[in-house]
């Protein structure tokens, strides 16, 4: 086993299941490589054609280092600019995926009670941010990390149908958001399985006081993280052991495969000389 030209594979035999928040590290690179990358190289090119310049200019040689200067003054400038127009949006990026690792570190605790787990499974232009499959049923788990305001009503008002905050709705609403995402891992799970099956949305704000006034049934759960283990206990049992382990292996494929097909499409555009992008909406 210790041949030069010895032809070696992986021991893996599939690819890992996607962990809190990796959408969103993902979509922080692209932001750098997409925004930053550009004008880096050039300013430092410039930089270093300044500094032979004016090396130049001080061992006596004739040419003016200023062109490059300017050149280069303007190329820092615009350096500038984009990272101060990037630095907002990696933040609030940082400031989700911090949320969404909390929350998935919190939802693992959910194992003892007998869910299956599954964070960042993406979809057609968007990801759930995590999903749980367990005695009281299948759950898509949204994690909205909001700031609070310094001053004023710091609590999450749902009454079943309307979500407000700060004391007014949000500008993009989380329940057309999860309700969505519902409605995509049902089509799923049922295609694959054969079997009907039943999808609730959970919205989990970390750090808040929320307020459900509402009394359907059927409404999405809008909760602090620390209240949803209690929700779930409290909830009737829906499926038998045998059927969260067949909804739990169905998904996982889904993921693997999914993993790969991203990867062969990964492999693809640098082997066409096509640089990686990603846009994703928060």
């Amino acid at each position: 086993m210790s041949k030069k030209h010895q032809t070696t594979r992986s021991p893996l035999k599939a690819k890992p299941v996607r962990t809190p928040g990796q959408s969103l590290q993902q979509a922080r690179i692209d932001l750098f490589f997409d925004k930053l990358i550009l004008p880096f190289t050039i300013t430092l090119v410039l930089f270093i054609m300044t500094l032979i310049k004016w090396y130049e200019e001080w061992s006596g040689m004739q040419t003016s280092p200023w062109s490059w200067s300017i050149l280069f003054a303007a190329a820092l400038l615009f350096l500038g600019y984009r990272l101060l127009k990037l630095i907002p949006h990696v933040k609030k990026l940082r400031f989700a995926e911090e949320g969404e690792k909390i929350v998935g570190q919190y939802l693992e605790r959910l194992r003892e009670q007998g869910f299956q787990v599954f964070h960042d499974i993406i979809g057609d232009g968007f990801n759930i941010d995590h999903v749980l499959i367990g005695p009281a049923g299948v759950f898509t788990v949204e994690t909205k990390t909001w700031s609070k305001p310094a001053k004023g009503e710091t609590k999450i008002m749902f009454d079943g149908e309307k979500l407000t905050a700060w004391g007014r709705e949000p500008d993009r609403n989380p329940l057309i958001q999860a309700r969505a995402q519902t409605g995509w891992l049902k089509v799923l799970l049922e295609e694959s399985t054969g079997q009907a099956t039943t999808v609730r949305p959970v919205i989990l704000f970390p750090g808040w006081y929320i307020e459900n006034t509402g009394k359907e049934p059927n409404a999405p759960w809008v909760l602090n993280p620390k209240a949803l283990p209690a929700f779930l206990k409290n909830a009737p049992v829906r499926l038998e052991p045998s059927q969260i382990a067949q909804l739990s292996l169905h998904l996982s494929r889904f993921i693997r495969c999914s993993e790969v097909e991203r990867e062969q499409a990964r492999r693809s555009m640098f082997r066409s000389d096509k640089g990686p992008g990603s846009q994703l909406g928060l």
